[in-house]
């Protein structure tokens, strides 16, 4: 095993820092997770040399045993009886692997007694030189040994140590990229692991022989394909614009001020990192094209995490997902993270009911405390439906910059939704239709209803024979046949509405008429009048 170079040494120096400090408080059991060996084992030898004094590092896994002399391949408790002979004086760093498949089923009883010696082992570290390291690609952590073990992910690549691979793996003759496209490829290979980058350089030099910025596609792709591996995250390369967007005039200026809050400039000014919005309403108001729209806006990459793909069967799973999509979301950042329908997977979290030991809960808590904790430029797009049942910690302040209300669209805006159709699907027909008496007789229906009410009526003329295009007709028939579900779910808008006013959410559209009815509810609900909001406040 050779000894990493001083650029990598200095690109882990965080981590160098980290695991020096827990081995010389003699912390008994570490797990540090990485899904590539390699650079982890290169790390633990710098590590090993770099104490005082210097570590013996010994390694096992199943296949070759030990490192320093190939002995208890596959015998996994002789291996930790070996450990357990080790002098208490002896400086000795013990790495094993390949413990996941016994660590996800602690109750067996061949495994239980793997758990037992590893507690006996951690207890009796603390009083030697000796430091147990597992490495495995996720942290299985069995409820015995939660107290005695310390869980540190391995860093995915940053800017730096992107480069130096990039570098390193093409010549310099062949590397036909520099400037603003060379940022554009170390930023499209962040999130991705050192060997992933490497192979996905080594195939577009195999295929052309040099690596120009037409391979900026390539990693895209690639990066589509690692992430969707994960089934946590999705990778979103969105084409909507603040133009897809009808109404919502308070949002989009909000989004406007804030496009250029994560540039160099921005950060020696002293500004902050935005955080996050929340984005409340009832189904077809546009909260996911609001998402896909801000990442667009901001030129940054768009992860969606749908939060119920969080909570794995397997004990300590649910835990680890959370810090494998935080730690994926960092390393991507800057970025947006879009959190689909939040109340659906935490709503009702207070609950003492939940049914699954504590485990929502722990899932909940990481996640809160990573939004309000991180430092790495993620924007968090949370979106949902019923924000009644969401635990009053997601909503205080810190978590998220703003909360908007999404109401059902004006008449106005409901002229917008229409011509924003229109010119995506016939833009050489705008002149043809009266958009005024089509958001007339679209009163109460929500932008995706409109939308597919335009559908419905492309589908009536297709239908007819011959084909024909369709007409302002054919789009009132089938608003006509539609039941808009403003008509069914009355009580939640109420609802909804009622909770704004309560909560003093910001509105995302210019309607005068909500901000009347909502200074109404509050008054009558005797609370602090809410502030009206001015859009040139945002200009």
């Amino acid at each position: 095993m050779h000894i990493p170079d001083p650029a990598f040494r200095g690109i882990h120096q965080d981590t160098l820092k980290f695991l020096d400090l827990v081995i010389r408080a003699r912390y008994p059991l570490l797990y540090l997770v990485t899904p590539e060996e390699p650079p982890a084992e290169e790390l633990l030898q710098t590590l090993a040399e770099s104490l005082n004094p210097k570590r013996k590092l010994l390694m096992w896994d199943t296949v070759s045993g030990w490192s320093d002399n190939g002995q208890h391949k596959g015998q996994l408790m002789p291996a930790l009886s070996r450990i357990g002979t080790i002098k208490d004086d002896d400086a000795v760093i013990c790495v094993l692997k390949d413990l996941n498949p016994t660590l996800r089923q602690p109750e067996r009883n061949d495994n239980y007694p793997v758990i037992r010696c590893l507690k006996t082992l951690a207890r009796e570290s603390r009083r030697s030189r000796k430091s147990i390291i597992l490495l495995g690609h996720e942290a299985i952590v069995p409820p015995d040994l939660r107290e005695e073990m310390v869980v540190y992910d391995f860093p995915l690549p940053s800017i730096p140590e992107v480069e130096r691979i990039i570098t390193s793996v093409i010549p310099a003759n062949k590397l036909e990229i520099n400037g603003l496209a060379r940022e554009q490829l170390i930023r499209a290979c962040q999130g991705l692991t050192r060997q992933r980058i490497e192979r996905i350089l080594a195939r577009a030099l195999a295929a052309k022989g040099k690596v120009s910025e037409g391979d900026i596609d390539l990693v895209l792709e690639e990066k589509k394909q690692y992430i969707r591996q994960t089934e946590i995250l999705e990778f979103y390369n969105p084409a909507e614009t603040l133009q897809s967007v009808g109404g919502l005039e308070n949002l989009k200026a909000w989004v406007k001020q804030r496009r250029n809050s994560f540039s160099e400039q921005a950060h020696a000014y002293g500004l902050p990192n935005p955080k996050g919005i929340l984005l409340v309403g009832i189904q077809g108001t546009g909260k996911s094209l609001c998402a896909k729209t801000i990442a667009r806006e901001w030129r940054m990459p768009l992860l969606k995490l749908d939060a119920g793909r969080l909570f794995g069967g397997i004990v300590g799973e649910s835990e680890s997902r959370v810090r494998q999509m935080t730690q994926l979301a960092e390393a991507m950042a800057p970025c947006v993270l879009w959190i689909d329908e939040v109340d659906k997977a935490f709503g009702g979290i207070g609950s003492e009911f939940s049914g699954d030991s504590g485990t929502s809960k722990r899932v909940f808590g990481s996640l809160i405390t990573w939004m309000q904790e991180k430092t790495k430029p993620v924007f968090i797009v949370a979106t949902a439906n019923n924000v009644r049942v969401l635990p009053a910690e997601l909503l205080r302040k810190g978590r998220f910059d703003e909360i908007f209300f999404l109401n059902l669209p004006t008449q106005k805006e409901r002229e917008e939704i229409f011509q924003v159709h229109i010119q995506r699907l016939r833009p050489g027909r705008m002149r043809d239709f009266n958009y005024a008496e089509l958001a007339a007789q679209a009163t109460d229906f929500s932008g995706a209803e409109i939308e597919q009410s335009i559908y419905d009526a492309m589908h009536f003329a297709f239908d007819h024979k011959p084909p024909r295009e369709f007409s302002q007709a054919d789009i009132i028939h089938s608003l006509h046949q539609t039941v808009p579900l403003a008509a069914i779910a009355r009580d939640q808008i109420q609802g909804l509405k009622q909770w704004a006013a309560e909560s003093g959410a910001r509105t995302a559209s210019q309607d005068q008429q909500l901000v009347q009815e909502l200074q109404t509810l509050v008054q009558k609900r005797g609370l602090s009048p809410i502030e009206v909001d001015d859009p040139s406040s945002f200009s």
